[in-house]
């Protein structure tokens, strides 16, 4: 019944021990070594044999026999017992060994899914990122291959165009040369007429002087024939002679005169032929002065179609260029479609190498959207959470809101002076600036990018309007320089819906809140009062007479003063007031503040505002049911810009507003210092803006800062100036806010507080 560990047999472990595992023939049986056991094993026949086993004795009596085969039985007993504690011992060793070994694969597990998740999540952030890249590459590259196809085909055009010009460059070229030619042989034409026009003068006059001389010689015969015959009575004896003389004469004076005759036909003919040069010269001066005309106006096309070969060089020269550009893309477009091969190379290797934990991530997928739908909430609620912290704090919550460049804006990334980071812990608080390479951080509770939308703006402080509708004092108010889009956040573009802005989207709400509260028993009065402080001096922008504010001839106009009571309220005396019952009788009363409101055109800004806008609607709530009453303020503030003279250029009443507003925004940056250091005495009436912002600032209202950041570097400077500003007002603690219940009547007067 009890064998030795070299007895061969084969042994069966206990179904209680291992499981119901047997052990094998060739299985290495457990080491006894040290134990009173030594290498005695017992097998399940051992046992049952053991347990089974009856005393045997030769006689009943004999009890010493019984009593040694007893103290044998219960030996052997001891033994398996002690065997079983011991084999016991050793299996909850193996199985707390067995146990440590499985938690440090569990722990290697974990890490392993962590690290595997980690990589996924960054090799799809990287395939993202790259089909991103190529994306915007192939966008960019048809638009050049677009851009490049049209270069083309303008370069064809031309081509055609210079070669027609060419070639009617070259035919009037050719006319030109022979317009010359014909000019030179009609120049020689004119120059030989006005030689043979000189010779005919010339033998002209020579045809007088003999015609002249002809006709003193006819006198002369005549004269002679006459005192021939006055004497034939006295030479009659000479009558033959002179008979013969005179008819001699008489054929030289018929001679003469047919040669008379002649030279009068000749000299006719001349003038004759001297009319028709002279209307040929004409002729010929009229044909010069066309020809000169059609010089200069071919003169005049051939540099017109040398600028044309001038800039088809340069378009050639541009297209060469953006030829140049589209190789540099494909270039790129090559490297990108690598680095995505090599990229969805790693991807499948990844995917080769996890295969096998496959099923394990489609859990942990299932765990993230768990996850990520509890971090959801827990967004939410951290929100709702840190609102409260703020509020019970008291600190001013400060959203900082980043424009978008303008069309007439540098857009390229080179120069960029702001960023944003990337961490988990910092996306959508952060805003980093550089200036003169020097990097600045700052976070606020809210930072919105060039592309956020009004409505995205809006969503961020719907719930504080809210507050206002619940009997708080809510007081909202845009800050930043010149031109950095406060005016568009707080009032919204002048067309299209989408872009109200935060002022008409909060009395919407308002409104609406008010219609959806009335089934609860809920009535409301709302009292709406718009004023501006131009130059330290406040304007009634609803007040029937526009002008009652204003100074003019050097007298002041009305007189506005502002009183705080006891409750913290604020009261702006002879203030116009006017009841609201809609949203679109508000908008009304806006667009006719707009027009009154004082505005300016500078260097920085066309439109710019040259006066703080201080919007104020007081709702007074009952509840018919409860008897429950509210009184909430809401206070809507478009600041005036922040500018520098050396930037703004301001002159004569420009240079006036731009000192009383840095003025004022200097008060207030004093006011938000002395309340940062929690000094005793803080300036509220060194300005009229501060001293009407006091309870907003001072007191027991819910108050939150817009800082406009300009994206320009030009205007880094003022843009870092302005976040340091907004960091100094979001580390204030102004008080918690109160809700004010049973306070006042609905008659009281509209309060600023």
């Amino acid at each position: 019944m009890v064998g030795s560990a070299n007895s061969g047999r084969f042994r069966l472990a206990f179904s209680l021990v291992n499981g119901s595992q047997d052990l094998g023939p060739n299985s290495t049986p457990t080491s006894n070594a040290g134990s009173e056991c030594g290498g005695i094993e017992f097998t399940r026949d051992d046992v049952e044999a053991l347990l089974s086993e009856k005393m045997k004795s030769r006689s009943k009596f004999n009890y010493k026999e019984r009593c040694e085969n007893m103290m044998e039985y219960i030996k052997r007993l001891r033994l398996c017992i002690k065997w079983f504690q011991e084999l016991e011992g050793e299996y909850a060793f193996e199985q707390e060994k067995l146990r440590t070994a499985l938690e440090l694969t569990e722990r290697r597990c974990s890490e392993m899914e962590v690290a595997v998740e980690n990589k996924e999540d960054e090799m799809n952030l990287i395939i993202l990122e790259l089909r991103k890249s190529l994306a915007s590459l192939q966008e960019k590259l048809a638009k050049e291959e677009s851009e490049k196809k049209a270069a083309v085909d303008s370069l064809e055009k031309e081509k055609e165009a210079r070669n027609s010009i060419e070639r009617s460059q070259a035919s009037l070229s050719e006319e030109l040369d022979k317009v010359k030619v014909e000019l030179d042989g009609a120049n020689q034409r004119i120059a030989s007429i006005n030689d043979m026009y000189k010779l005919l003068q010339e033998y002209n006059s020579s045809l007088q002087l003999y015609n002249s001389k002809l006709q003193t010689d006819l006198d002369a015969a005549h004269e002679t024939i006459k005192r021939g015959e006055k004497e034939r009575s006295s030479i009659v004896e000479n009558l033959h002679n002179l008979r013969g003389q005179h008819k001699s004469l008489q054929d030289q004076l018929a001679s003469s005169t047919a040669s008379q005759d002649e030279v009068m036909k000749q000299k006719d003919g001349l003038l004759n032929e001297v009319a028709c040069l002279r209307m040929e010269q004409q002729q010929i001066r009229d044909d010069r002065d066309h020809y000169k005309q059609q010089v200069q106006s071919l003169a005049a096309d051939v540099s017109k179609y040398k600028e044309m070969a001038t800039s088809s060089n340069e378009l050639e020269e541009k297209c060469l260029s953006q030829r140049n550009q589209i190789q540099i893309l494909h270039d790129q477009l090559a490297v990108a479609e690598r680095k995505l091969q090599m990229s969805d190379m790693s991807a499948l290797e990844t995917r080769v190498e996890f295969e096998g934990q496959k099923k394990f991530i489609n859990e942990l997928q299932n765990h993230l959207e768990d996850a990520e739908f509890k971090l959801i909430e827990g967004e939410k609620l951290r929100k709702k959470l840190h609102n409260t912290i703020l509020e019970l704090k008291g600190n001013i919550r400060v959203f900082c809101r980043v424009r978008p460049q303008l069309p007439d804006e540098n857009s390229s990334n080179q120069g960029k002076v702001i960023s944003y980071p990337t961490s988990m812990e910092y996306i959508g608080r952060g805003i980093d600036m550089t200036q003169n390479g020097q990097k600045h951080s700052f976070t606020f509770d809210r930072v919105f990018m060039p592309d956020a939308s009004q409505e995205e703006v809006f969503v961020e402080i719907s719930q504080l309007v809210q507050s206002a509708l619940d009997g708080y004092k809510v007081c909202i108010f845009a800050y930043g320089q010149t031109g950095s889009g406060k005016t568009y956040t707080m009032m919204g573009g002048p067309v299209q819906l989408e872009e109200k802005g935060l002022i008409p989207r909060s009395l919407e709400q308002i409104f609406q809140t008010k219609q959806a509260l009335q089934p609860q028993g809920w009535r409301y009065e709302m009292q709406v009062s718009m004023l501006e402080i131009y130059n330290e001096t406040i304007r009634d922008l609803l007040s029937t007479n526009r002008d009652a504010s204003r100074t003019e001839n050097g007298v002041a106009g009305k007189q506005y003063t502002i009183k705080h009571d006891a409750n913290g309220n604020t009261q702006v005396s002879d203030l116009t007031i006017v009841d609201v019952q809609s949203s679109s009788e508000v908008s009304y009363l806006l667009d006719r503040a707009a027009h009154s409101r004082s505005v300016g055109k500078t260097q920085m800004n066309e439109q710019s505002s040259r006066s703080h806008f201080v919007f104020t609607m007081r709702i007074t709530g009952v509840n018919e049911s409860t008897e429950q009453q509210v009184q909430g303020v809401l206070n809507l503030i478009d600041l005036a810009g922040s500018e520098r003279l050396s930037k703004s250029g301001s002159t004569g009443d420009r240079l006036k507003e731009t000192q009383a507003i840095n003025k004022s925004l200097s008060s207030l940056a004093d006011v938000i210092f002395a309340l940062a250091k929690k000094e005793d005495h803080v300036p509220f009436r060194n300005s009229k803006l501060t001293y009407l912002l006091q309870p907003c600032l001072g007191g027991d209202s819910k108050t939150l800062m817009f800082v406009n950041i300009s994206p320009e570097p030009f205007s880094a400077g003022e843009s870092l100036c302005s976040l340091r500003f907004a960091a100094r007002v979001n580390a204030c603690e102004i008080g918690t806010p109160r809700r004010q219940l049973n306070m006042r009547t609905s008659e009281s007067r509209l309060s600023y507080g």
